[in-house]
């Protein structure tokens, strides 16, 4: 089986994502199963290579992603003209070129060049707004790729933990926790873990927003009015969901364990628990998008650029769940009755290679544009 190719964004360039990407692409056997395609340029590699010593990284510059060869480092030179790079520090220049790589990868993406995509941690507070004018990479991705609705999913081997609300204030969680964004939540939950992960049952726990589950009422009546109506409506529907629990006992007691996912209220809900039970191995999958994105769970890590200090191994993991996903949904694609009505269909699925050339050559592999096998 030929290895897939994937799309990695650089994310912010004065940040760890430059060194988790050289440390991850460097382990043996990773281009066995994947062909990278990064996003960014030479020089944001190049700073960072004699910080991380005994690291073999070559590396080829093509024009866009159908050149990629495989077995290869491929990178797609596509950050601004002038950026300067200060690692360790956030700049409107790193923010920038992040939003300049990203912009780049997604539309590639759609443009079926890329099998999936693995974006390495920005920061939200210095990307452009005229270039990036969203909370975050989810929320980019949903608009982009013309979805209507899609979920922020924490996986590891152990734990799936969605969430309803992404990246608003904690002031705005309770209106934004609906019945109807309950139900949607939990219905891209269901079809992802079917399709994205090969469950062909799951059983899905849904949390209280309230402490307690609001103690039937007296510390809030949304879960009475509004979650537990959700999760009926929701069984009604062929969708296993319980509950609503409450976060802390739920957690505490280990109940997750018992479950396929778990789908949180709000942002630190879901996170808090899943972050203290995985850091460092865990990946954050967005669910509901025609095209597999993944990125690691940690963020730009500042404080410890060019220390060597920073772990690749979730990186490795978002790079494995894009590859596995992958697979996963094609297979699900194949296994329903009509592709053309199923909810998961890949809409933005590679297009095969045809005679693409780089250095004014022949390209290798797919010779008149036969698609590869997966």
């Amino acid at each position: 089986m030929d290895p897939l190719r994937i799309g990695i964004s650089i994310g912010d360039v004065n940040g760890v994502g430059p060194e988790v990407v050289i440390k991850a692409l460097a382990r043996e056997g990773i281009l066995d199963l994947i062909t990278p395609v990064i996003y960014g340029a030479a020089a944001a590699l190049e700073q960072y290579l004699p910080m991380v010593p005994a690291v073999d990284f070559d590396y080829t510059t093509i024009a866009q992603a159908d050149d990629a060869e495989d077995g290869v480092i491929n990178l797609v030179e596509c950050l601004p003209e002038g950026t300067v790079f200060t690692p360790g520090e956030a700049t409107e220049s790193g923010g920038r070129a992040a939003a300049a790589a990203l912009a780049r990868a997604v539309e590639e993406l759609k443009s079926g060049q890329l099998d999936a995509l693995v974006t390495a941690p920005i920061n939200k507070s210095v990307m452009p707004a005229d270039a990036f004018p969203y909370p975050g990479h989810t929320e980019m991705l949903t608009t982009s790729l013309g979805a209507a609705e899609s979920l922020m999913f924490l996986v590891t081997d152990e734990l799936r933990v969605g969430i309803v609300t992404n990246h608003i204030p904690v002031s705005e969680v309770a209106k934004a926790v609906t019945k109807s964004a309950i139900l949607k939540k939990l219905d891209i939950m269901d079809q992802s873990l079917r399709a994205d992960f090969g469950i062909n049952r799951p059983v899905i726990a849904v949390l209280s927003l309230n402490p307690h589950a609001g103690d039937e009422g007296r510390i809030g009546d949304e879960d009475i009015k509004v979650v537990r109506p959700a999760v009926e409506e929701a069984k009604s529907k062929g969708i296993l969901a319980m509950g609503p629990f409450p976060a802390d006992g739920f957690f505490g007691s280990g109940k997750q364990q018992q479950f396929d996912a778990v789908l949180a209220m709000y942002h630190d809900q879901g996170l808090i628990p899943f972050k203290a039970l995985s850091f460092g191995k865990g990946v954050n999958f967005t669910a509901g998008l025609p095209a597999i994105r993944t990125s690691p769970d940690h963020g730009t890590a500042y404080d410890i650029v060019g220390k060597n200090e920073a772990a690749p191994e979730s990186f490795i993991a978002a790079l494995f769940l894009a590859r596995e996903t992958y697979l996963n949904r094609e297979r699900h694609t194949e296994d329903t009755a009509n592709p053309l009505t199923s909810r998961m269909h890949l809409v933005y699925k590679r297009k095969p290679k045809s005679g693409a050339t780089k250095g004014g050559g022949q390209a290798a592999g797919r010779k008149g544009g036969s698609k590869r096998k997966k």
